[in-house]
């Protein structure tokens, strides 16, 4: 896997079995999402890279991913952190070919990668992004989930404006650890989510949880159990956070409402599935729950 690196843009070699468009039909799934903005087939992200705020302009060029930078070059190492993101954020490096494989012999999985082959599990590489939107997602609709980050967002983050448009960037645990229960409630998140979310950006700022002591845990039961230890994380929260920031591929939040829905739709079941029913069906996913889950959910979005 490597990188092209031009004066005025760099390009990240797209691997094999890698469709940037199904990626962005993802990444557009709702208007109102505030950490990232489509035009037509152009995808513009902000990201802090060592306190520098550099606008990224992602496009598909000749089967690679090109991003130039609209405001400031950036320099080479910080080129190389950019690269670093977008690489995960994307799961570039994930070889698919055992996934596509299994699910082609797999009567829920296989309608699946026909339709969207490509598609990545489009992540979350920032921990603390990660954790809040869970919690945020925990016993709402996705619609009021995306309201209830957009006001976080505004209210706690910074931005940058380029042609009449702002761009933001989620805000740091630092931020968040000095704030008050009282900051959040006015936001109509709840009592328990307010505290849930101060709580985990004083572990973050105080340097007890960071992404790092997770990815040196042995095995994913451990990674998961951690998780769990943290109050305001269960199961279903953990197995996201695991599947969408830690990129572990047999991470499978199995109580997801979506997961249930696009299960019912795709097998055309008169109701949800039980969680026995689920791990029946599940029983050749091993070791890709994730993106079984992840493709699952993208039917739930298709374009009428």
């Amino acid at each position: 896997m490597h990188w092209i690196n031009d004066e005025t843009y760099l390009e990240i070699v797209q691997p094999k079995e890698f469709n940037f468009k199904e990626c962005l039909l993802f990444l557009n799934r709702s208007n109102q999402e505030i950490l990232h903005s489509i035009k037509g087939d152009v995808l513009y992200k902000l990201l802090n890279i060592d306190e520098q705020l550099i606008l990224c302009k992602i496009s598909e060029q000749d089967n690679n991913i090109k991003v130039e930078f609209p405001m400031d070059q950036p320099i080479a190492n910080v080129r190389e952190k950019i690269v670093q993101y977008l690489m995960e954020w994307f799961e570039v490096k994930q070889d698919l070919a055992c996934f596509y494989k299994m699910a082609n012999r797999d009567k829920i999985l296989q309608p699946l990668v026909e339709k969207y082959s490509g598609l990545r599990l489009i992540g979350i590489p920032d921990l603390f992004e990660a954790l809040v939107w869970a919690i945020i997602g925990q016993q709402i609709n996705l619609t009021f989930a995306y309201t209830l980050k957009k006001r976080f967002v505004e209210q706690f983050g910074e931005y940058v404006s380029f042609e009449g448009q702002s761009y933001w960037l989620f805000p740091p645990p630092e931020k968040i650890a000095a704030i008050q229960v009282e900051d959040l409630r006015s936001l109509q998140f709840t009592l328990r989510k307010s505290e849930y979310i101060i709580d985990i950006a004083k572990s973050m700022a105080s340097g007890q949880l960071t992404k790092e002591l997770l990815k040196q845990k042995d095995n994913y039961e451990d990674k998961k159990k951690s998780l769990m230890a943290i109050r305001g994380i269960g199961a279903w929260t953990a197995d996201y956070v695991l599947m969408k920031c830690l990129q572990e591929p047999s991470a499978f939040p199995i109580t997801d409402v979506g997961l249930h829905n696009a299960l019912k739709t795709q097998l055309a079941l008169e109701r949800k599935p039980t969680i026995e029913e689920i791990n029946h069906y599940a029983i050749h996913w091993q070791g890709w729950q994730a993106y079984a889950t992840f493709y699952l959910w993208r039917s739930l979005y298709e374009k009428v």
